[in-house]
């Protein structure tokens, strides 16, 4: 781990926990408020077997992204000397590769074109400024977030537990409520995109470095 910049981290669990209440709290309440403004309105069914996979999702992605992500490439490029330059280039992959990410269900049938329709519609999103503007930057910003985490604590526990809180309490959120209308920029088609998760995101970002000064100062 020190060959990318990590160490060990006594605090994992304190961390792991901190970054998923930190992350999925604020986006909950944001959706109730949501909720209270009619943006959004209450499905009459939960789906259960949908919530499964959501929960899986929050355990797993937020370990792979993070060690590919937060954990290699940027402990690779951090290894030029250079910090702000590394942080920014691993966000904008992050948000590009997530952006790029084809809709549900693009192709009915699977066939040997699969695949490549699967890619024109991901480039396809590209043609529409205004969803381009508010997933890129709002992804960018959270990728920037991961990535400040993971320096500031040496390892990858709170960006993890941070990235499993927005999974979890975005990919929950939507099958409790559905959207009325999009409203961009200042909300797509999720809790995390558009301009009002991002200033969801900045207040997470906010929290989490407070919260890290005074839990750190605590243990000298």
């Amino acid at each position: 781990m020190a060959d990318v910049g990590l160490a060990p981290n006594p605090r994992w669990g304190r961390d792991l926990c901190a970054g998923a209440v930190f992350s999925a709290i604020p986006l909950f309440c944001c959706g109730a408020l949501l909720i209270a403004f009619h943006v959004y309105s209450f499905r009459h069914v939960f789906a259960w077997s949908r919530f499964g996979k959501v929960l899986v999702a929050s355990i797993i992605v937020p370990f792979v992204e993070e060690w590919f992500f937060r954990g290699i490439i940027l402990g690779v490029l951090l290894r030029t000397g250079r910090k702000y330059i590394p942080i920014l280039a691993v966000s904008a992959l992050f948000a590009v590769v997530h952006f790029l990410k084809a809709p549900e269900r693009t192709s009915a049938i699977v066939t040997w074109s699969s695949g490549l329709n699967s890619i024109a519609h991901s480039f396809g999103r590209v043609g529409d400024p205004m969803m381009l503007a508010s997933a890129f930057v709002t992804l960018f910003f959270i990728g920037c977030i991961l990535a400040d985490a993971r320096m500031l604590t040496h390892s990858l526990w709170l960006s993890i537990g941070l990235h499993a809180g927005w999974i979890f309490g975005s990919g929950t959120f939507n099958l409790l409520a559905r959207r009325q209308a999009l409203a961009l920029p200042w909300l797509g088609k999720n809790l995390l995109v558009g301009i009002i998760p991002l200033g969801v995101a900045t207040f997470t970002w906010v929290v989490m470095r407070i919260w890290l000064k005074y839990d750190r100062a605590s243990k000298v």
